[in-house]
């Protein structure tokens, strides 16, 4: 019978609730702060504590920030007029990795989802809709993942934004750059026929 140490199992278990980390991960996770410095492991759950008490919403754009507004609201050089709507934080944080993209964001922390009993009111649409009452906004890009569900939302939000005036756009989808033609199934495929450009 294997020896149960109560606080280190309970920190395999805090561990385990982590996405991606499965019940051994999180033993060696929770084995490996044990080997930690006082001084590093104070500074790991300092770090938790900190992110979880001063990181919140931009109150423009709903990204993660410890700011009132975060890098990207706050910048001067970003063009207005562009809107890119994302499901997640770590989606502008993608996107921003390209250096393409000069426009700002908005997340919606989430996509409308009626088997999981997450309606547009769950998601920050109130907010978004608040984000065309000076007219500034010409353009929305839809760049939620291609799921039904972010298909659905990105659907519904153009619904919404129409009315208004705006230009709605949805990314573009096709084979990825690197993969072979025979191994894409006919959706990428005829996603990529669609949205092909000249050359």
């Amino acid at each position: 019978m294997e020896q149960q140490i109560a606080p280190l199992a309970r920190l395999a278990e805090q561990f385990g609730r982590l996405p991606g980390i499965g019940r051994k991960s999180a033993q060696r996770l929770a084995y490996f702060t044990l080997h930690m410095s006082a001084e590093e492991a104070n500074a790991f759950a300092e770090a938790i504590v900190q992110a979880r008490t001063q990181v919140r919403r931009c109150a423009v754009c709903c990204d993660l920030t410890d700011q009132e507004l975060c890098a990207v609201c706050r910048s001067a050089t970003r063009d207005g007029s562009i809107l890119c709507v994302v499901e997640d934080p770590r989606d502008v944080a993608a996107i921003e990795r390209t250096h393409e993209y000069r426009g700002l964001y908005h997340v919606l922390h989430g996509v409308i989802s009626p088997l999981n009993g997450i309606g547009p009111e769950a998601l920050t649409v109130k907010e978004l809709l608040r984000r065309f009452e000076d007219d500034l906004v010409s353009e929305v890009i839809m760049a939620t993942n291609p799921t039904v569900e972010g298909e659905a939302t990105a659907i519904y939000l153009a619904r919404l934004l129409k009315p208004l005036g705006v230009q709605v756009s949805r990314l573009a989808y096709g084979v990825p750059v690197g993969a072979e033609l025979e191994y894409a199934d006919e959706v990428t495929l005829a996603r990529a026929l669609e949205g092909r450009r000249r050359i």
